[in-house]
């Protein structure tokens, strides 16, 4: 009998933990629910840590402070981050932490569940092969799509990316669905996820 992943849920909100949890379970995969950083801490030498998935802004501890106390105790397993509107520096900065994806609230059941497969698909990928294999999806990019991209990791809008390369935020728009395109991002979290892995 196959032993089911365990997704471990941190969230000081008990109303998404528990939402979280039981779309979970009805999927097929055990779940561990914890009301803080700082309690999953506590307990997690005694669990099987398959994939975390925290809220970024918690009191106490914060998601990317987690981050950072689980690389320092020697935790490998991948973390997903669910951040509010006007997070995404702050995700970026915790995807260069070794997040493996972070997901905007709100977000539809299918996009989470995309998310933790993938977590769980990538835990097994060599770490070498990641990159090699993000650095590959970026080989086809224009410099001027190279330019966008950078500006959507550093969490600029539109509007900015658009005055600072001195082009029209539609022509923004254009090379940002290129980019998705040609790397085959499904979504923005998953195009800075594959940035981030590049190098760039």
């Amino acid at each position: 009998m196959t032993t089911k992943p365990t997704i471990h849920i941190i969230d000081d909100d008990a109303a998404v933990r528990e939402s979280l949890a039981f779309l979970l379970e009805v999927q097929g995969f055990a779940s561990r629910i914890h009301e803080s950083a700082i309690h999953f801490l506590g307990v997690i030498e005694s669990q099987s840590l398959d994939c975390v998935v925290t809220d970024i802004r918690m009191p106490d501890m914060t998601g990317l402070e987690l981050v950072e106390k689980l690389k320092e105790r020697g935790f490998t397993c991948p973390v997903i981050v669910i951040t509010g509107h006007g997070d995404v520096p702050l995700a970026v900065e915790a995807m260069k932490a070794g997040v493996v994806d972070f997901i905007e609230k709100p977000f539809s059941d299918d996009l989470f569940l995309d998310a933790i497969r993938s977590a769980l698909e990538r835990k097994t990928l060599d770490p070498g092969r990641a990159r090699s294999d993000a650095v590959e999806r970026l080989t086809s990019l224009t410099p001027r799509e190279r330019d966008v991209l950078i500006g959507v990791v550093a969490g600029k809008a539109n509007k900015l990316i658009a005055h600072d390369l001195s082009i029209s935020p539609r022509t923004v728009e254009i090379y940002r669905a290129n980019l998705m395109s040609k790397t085959g991002a499904r979504s923005v979290a998953e195009l800075m996820r594959i940035a981030v892995a590049a190098g760039l």
